[in-house]
């Protein structure tokens, strides 16, 4: 898994680089899949329920699944790309969500609230704590910055498969509470704030993958595998 995560992260940087205004997303699509090949990891995304790609590209209002194509990324997109790779058998999924040339102020704002919120889940993780404290943690600091946390969509555990119990929701709910679960060490989870400007509301596109806001307004995401340990969390996607 440390290896798939080695690739993934690879590839998401590699991502950031190419990722430039009049670049087609089908563009990234190739350069990411040929690069993942390229270090002896498959793209588990591709095929994937019918997946036609190997990356998702999703711009602006765009949640998540987007299916790379024709688009030409423009200044001032927003762009999350999330990638997963499986090596030896082992799965890694991570996203990040790039600026594309200059970007406006509150964009810039939202992306930067949605990594740091990753950042603050993975901070609380350690084995012991429970599943809820990362739910808690997302959710809150979102809401304190005036935004709203994606309620259709939540991280997962990861392993062999790319999604495994448990859920790793991005709320609390009382359903969550009512089955939280302990962390411990060596579960390995995919934590992925997923973060709108507007409302929080999801819809899918008539392409029967597209996660967008219904309101249409700006969304941002980004994602990291770790690996519960006895002092804190080890991410496997840096």
């Amino acid at each position: 898994m440390r290896m798939a995560g080695k690739i993934t992260a690879d590839a998401l940087r590699l991502a950031s680089e190419i990722a430039q205004e009049d670049i087609t997303t089908d563009y990234l699509n190739t350069e990411i899949e040929r690069y993942i090949v390229s270090k002896g990891g498959i793209p588990v995304f591709k095929g994937y329920r019918g997946f036609p790609k190997s990356i998702c590209t999703s711009i602006n209002e765009e949640v998540v699944h987007g299916i790379p194509g024709s688009r030409r990324l423009k200044n001032g997109d927003i762009l999350s790309v999330d990638v997963g790779v499986s090596y030896r058998k082992y799965v890694a999924d991570a996203a990040v969500t790039i600026p594309i040339g200059k970007i406006t102020n509150d964009a810039q704002r939202l992306v930067d609230v949605c990594e740091n919120s990753l950042q603050r889940a993975i901070s609380v993780i350690k084995s012991g704590e429970k599943l809820s404290r990362i739910s808690k943690t997302i959710q809150d600091y979102v809401e304190m910055n005036d935004y709203t946390v994606v309620r259709n969509y939540t991280g997962h555990g990861i392993g062999r498969c790319m999604h495994e119990d448990p859920q790793v929701p991005n709320f609390v709910s009382k359903a969550l509470l009512e089955a939280d679960e302990i962390l411990v060490q060596g579960m390995t989870i995919a934590i992925e704030p997923m973060i709108c400007m507007g409302k929080y509301d999801t819809e899918v596109l008539n392409n029967k993958w597209t996660v967008v806001t219904k309101d249409r307004k700006l969304s941002a995401h980004f994602e990291h595998t770790v690996v519960v340990t006895d002092d804190g969390a080890d991410i496997l996607t840096v």
